[in-house]
Formats: C-alpha cells, structure tokens, sequence
C-alpha cells in the first residue's frame, strides 16, 4: 500500500477498508494525519462554519445507578440488593432543571443503566411528567443498550420502544454503550449489554424514525487497532444505510478508557496507557474512515485542554458540553472540567471561533 495514494482517496471522501485505515494508522506522520483530518473537516462544514467548534450546555443526570450489566470499566453502578441505589425523583429532576436553566441550558442527559424493573412505561411516564413541568427541555436519553434492555422487558421491538418513547418526549438518543463494535471485545467489558449488532440495529432504527442520533467509542483497553478501524466502518455503514431524509449520527466521539478502580484495572491490570498523540491520530482516522459522519466532538473531559485543543487541527470540531454533574467516567479517573466561559477561551486559543449549538447542531446565541 502506498501512503500519498491513501490520503488522496481520503481527500476524495471515499470509503477507506479496514486493511488501508489500520495501515494509515501504523505507518503515517502523526501530522499527515492531522492534515488529511482538518482537510475532511473543512469539506464537511459550510465555508461560513469553517472557523467555528461547537459547543452545549447541558446536564447529566443519572436516572439510577442500578445496573445489571456490571461493565468492568464502570465504577458508578451498583447491583439491585446494594444498600446505596436510588432512582431520581420528579423533584430531584426539577431542582437539577432549574439550575440548568439559571447556568444557560436547555437538554438533560440522561443515561439510564440497565435497572431490570425500570421498563417501558416508567420512562413514558418519566419523559412525559419531565416535559410537563418544562416543555422546552430537550431529553437527550437512553442509549442502544437501554432501549435494547427496554425492548426485552416489554417483549416488543426497537421500533415500538422508540415510537413510544419519542411520543413521550425523547427529543435525541446518545451513543452510549458502543465501547467496541466487536463482541470479542464486548463480552470481557460490558457482558451484561446488548451485542455489537443489536447496538447498530437500535441506531438503524431510530435513523428510520428521524431521531437525531450520535455515536461513540470508548478505547484503548483490550481491543486491537484492527478492532477501532472496524468500529469505524460499522458506523460508517450504518450511516451510510440510513435514509435521506434522516441526518442519522450527528456526531462521533471518542474517548480514552478511565481506569482508576475499575474491575478491568484491578483485576486484569489493564491500564488506560492512550498517550496524547495516539488520542490525535485517534481523531484524524475517525475523519479519515468516516467522512459521512459531519461532527467530531474532542472529549476534553478525559485528555484535557490541550489535547482537546490539538485534536481541532486533526479533525474534531466541537468540544462538546460544560458537562454539569458528570458522574461516570469521572469517577473512574477524568477530572478536566470547564465552565461555559472556559471552553469558549480554550476554543478561542486554538484559534477557532466558539459556536453554542444543539444537539442538531444548530448554532444558537450564547445565552448571559
């Protein structure tokens, strides 16, 4: 294989196959990377957004921190007999939206865990009681392994689940769960969830249905390059099925594995060892393999601001949110934080203009 062959069929935006992406990734500059990266980037922004990274304010709220799927990277949930499991109240919700609110934000997300007597109509009846009490929040909530766990409770479809949950108020769905789109991989870290294709087939859906979609990877513990390359090309494919009337995954956005005591830390002794510049070449390849895919957010909540900075010359173009009350991969080792005037420096110094968008990447005016 040759390399300027390959980031030329890169620039053109066609489909790179696993074996030229794992060859990229082994053998080119780090900065050829990051050019070929920032040159997707720029064809898939409008020329006037060229110079400008996203950015949200929004809220994590944990529904429960029960959860039957015993991730070994988790530290956050707890099996159903702990002493320590809640599930969040009507009024807890409403005191942690009106805060969001007074800080300029308008979208919860809301991840759920996998809580074997939560099922389809406690979260219709959550999402329609939240949007009652504040229509104009947006519920961006759930994820694949939810909706699969839901879907097996009720002895139903994705489909059905998804019809009835957005009737109810989901507004988005969130790529949580993806980790590594290859059961080798799945059944060591995340056992308890559903399979790599049940979690594609769940994204297929929704695409389907108009649901406003992103997508995930979460990296460097026990999967191989050759598996992160494949994880691009099932995203890339299932973007590529989608309809057109559908933008299907808005964004795609890696992080790096958070050890600190987890079980795959302290029993296996895997360590997150994801340096600074293989996060960067991380960035730039996932522009590289998928260029059907518009967004790629830099998660400075798990490298920090620099790397963050960087990642925006290699591909990236959204910073993602100020993350208010983040609770877990930082419990697992990620403590970056930034306030909303802090990422919009920390964007600036990279020498980009911040853009406060939705989760349909609409840019918005910065609310005071």
């Amino acid at each position: 294989m040759n390399l300027e062959n390959l980031y030329i069929k890169a620039l053109n935006q066609e489909f790179l196959s696993v074996d030229e992406g794992l060859f990229l990734y082994e053998n080119s500059p780090t900065a050829d990377l990051m050019f070929t990266g920032n040159e997707i980037r720029k064809l898939n922004q409008a020329e006037k957004n060229r110079d400008k990274v996203g950015w949200i304010i929004d809220r994590n709220v944990n529904i429960t921190n029960v959860c039957i799927a015993q991730c070994e990277f988790c530290n956050f949930y707890r099996k159903p007999d702990a002493p320590d499991t809640y599930i969040t109240s009507l009024e807890e919700y409403d005191e942690k939206i009106e805060v969001l609110k007074k800080l300029g934000g308008n979208q919860l997300l809301m991840q759920g865990g996998l809580h074997p007597k939560l099922g389809l109509e406690y979260y219709k009846k959550l999402f329609s009681d939240l949007k009652e009490m504040h229509p104009d929040i947006k519920l961006h909530a759930l994820g694949p392994a939810e909706i699969h766990h839901i879907a097996r409770l009720a002895k139903t479809t994705y489909k059905d689940v998804l019809v009835q949950l957005t009737e109810a108020g989901l507004d988005s769905l969130p790529g949580a769960g993806a980790e590594i789109l290859n059961d080798r991989v799945r059944k060591t870290v995340s056992r308890g969830k559903c399979t790599a294709q049940q979690w594609l087939d769940v994204m297929s859906e929704a695409h389907k249905l108009k649901i406003t979609t992103s997508a995930t990877m979460m990296f460097g513990h026990i999967e191989t390059h050759r598996e992160r390359i494949e994880h691009f090309v099932k995203l890339r494919e299932i973007q590529s099925e989608k309809p057109d009337y559908s933008e299907g995954f808005t964004t795609f956005i890696p992080w790096p594995f958070q050890d600190e005591g987890t079980e795959l830390n302290e029993k296996s002794g895997i360590q997150n060892n994801v340096t600074a510049d293989e996060y960067i070449r991380t960035i730039a390849l996932s522009r590289i393999m998928m260029p059907n895919i518009k967004n790629v957010q830099a998660s400075w909540l798990t490298v920090g601001k620099s790397t963050g900075q960087m990642s925006l010359h290699a591909g990236a173009n959204d910073f993602g949110s100020i993350m208010i009350e983040e609770n877990v991969v930082s419990v697992a080792g990620a403590d970056h934080s930034f306030n909303a005037e802090q990422i919009q420096e920390a964007i600036k110094e990279a020498g980009f203009i911040p853009a406060f968008r939705n989760q349909k990447y609409e840019y918005l005016e910065v609310r005071d």
